[in-house]
């Protein structure tokens, strides 16, 4: 969970007001709750402002706004007199904000609906096939907890929650476009049906209706060998992981932009280019200094077929560089991965740049061609 919070902040906030809503939503309770109204206004508010921010969350709140809908004795007051008023409340703060931040009306989740449903958009950034979350996507993700994910749904028998993660999961396998971060909402429920596992693991009681209501035992018991057993098979298979991928796996970008901001500082540098894949590495939030740079433009095209720089420079670095070159103002230093740079090695000899520095990346391709190191290369006459 942690690797996966760090990367993308939006997504995170939107799973920890997933879960916070989840809380409040007496459908998802296995027990009667005494406020059950105001309980649910609180999860309706929580999830209007998790669509707010991340207009996609709706995928989930579709499923349990539908489940309450089907459970709730007062419909159309839940409808008309709920949802309706908080949606809209949120929804008026959200446009006023971006009135104020755009200086004109934009309706945000409307221009996120085109672009992502209507229009495919975000098939342009790449696509994968229908079973690709079920396959490899959140299977990565939940890694050596999934057995005892499987386990916890069958054991638990909370179908709601088992529901909301299948019916997630479903969704976002229609479209094209997928990445981890879409299903990171879902990936805590996920833990807790392994957690529920684990639990029954050291006590086939947990899971009894006798069991419930009952608090802890003060008692100490030894732990069973099995419950033993799935703790070093957890710590064993997941600490390495979180170590590697925190520390070791494609931490090139970090390191080359590190290694910049300090060149920068000491005044070694005029201008900086990456010829990398779009936003491949951080910008301005590392460097922090007042340095020009350049990255390849990776906007997409309304016109289908229309390759954006990225992607023809990808295709065919050299090509690229030989037109890109005649109206381009020499950097003082450029940025690229090996596995453009072995492409490109003569053109850059060619206009007098010579490797500075080489950061280690990866050992294995992820969606591209194996990119195991990012280079710096410095024009000759370029220190100042």
């Amino acid at each position: 969970m942690f690797y996966c919070f760090s990367r993308t902040l939006s997504n995170s906030l939107e799973t920890v007001l997933t879960l916070v809503s989840l809380y409040y939503w007496p459908c998802m309770r296995t027990y009667v709750v005494k406020s059950s109204y105001a309980s649910r206004k609180w999860g309706l508010f929580v999830a209007a402002l998790a669509c707010a921010i991340r207009p996609t969350s709706a995928v989930t709140w579709m499923y349990v706004g539908f489940l309450e809908l089907f459970n709730a004795h007062d419909r159309l007051k839940f409808v008309f007199l709920e949802v309706a008023p908080i949606g809209t409340l949120v929804l008026g703060l959200t446009c006023l904000l971006d009135r104020f931040m755009y200086g004109t009306w934009v309706l945000v989740p409307l221009n996120f609906l085109k672009f992502n449903f209507l229009s495919s958009g975000g098939d342009y950034y790449g696509t994968h096939k229908w079973h690709w979350y079920f396959t490899q996507g959140f299977t990565v993700m939940i890694f050596s907890h999934l057995p005892f994910c499987i386990a916890g749904i069958v054991y638990s028998k909370q179908w709601k929650f088992s529901g909301l993660l299948a019916w997630v999961l479903g969704f976002y396998s229609i479209l094209g476009h997928k990445e981890f971060r879409f299903v990171l909402p879902v990936l805590p429920i996920a833990l807790m049906f392994s957690g529920y596992s684990l639990a029954v693991i050291e006590d086939p009681s947990a899971g009894s209706l006798e069991y419930k209501g009952k608090g802890f035992s003060k008692k100490k018991n030894k732990c069973p060998p099995k419950m033993t057993v799935a703790i070093l098979f957890l710590l064993a298979t997941n600490i390495p992981m979180a170590l590697y991928m925190s520390l070791v796996h494609q931490r090139g970008p970090e390191d080359v932009m590190n290694h910049l901001a300090r060149e920068a500082f000491q005044g070694n540098m005029k201008s900086i280019l990456f010829l990398t894949p779009c936003h491949a590495t951080p910008y301005y939030s590392m460097l922090h200094q007042n340095v020009p740079m350049k990255f390849l433009d990776c906007t997409p095209s309304e016109e289908k077929g229309v390759l954006d720089e990225s992607d023809r420079f990808m295709m065919d670095p050299a090509s690229f560089m030989s037109k890109y070159a005649q109206n381009w103002s020499l950097p003082s230093h450029i940025v690229l991965f090996d596995s453009e740079e072995q492409k490109l090695r003569s053109f850059l000899i060619s206009f007098d740049y010579r490797e500075e520095k080489r950061f280690f990346n990866a050992h294995f391709k992820v969606d591209r061609d194996l990119q195991a190191s990012i280079v710096v290369y410095v024009k000759k006459d370029s220190t100042i």
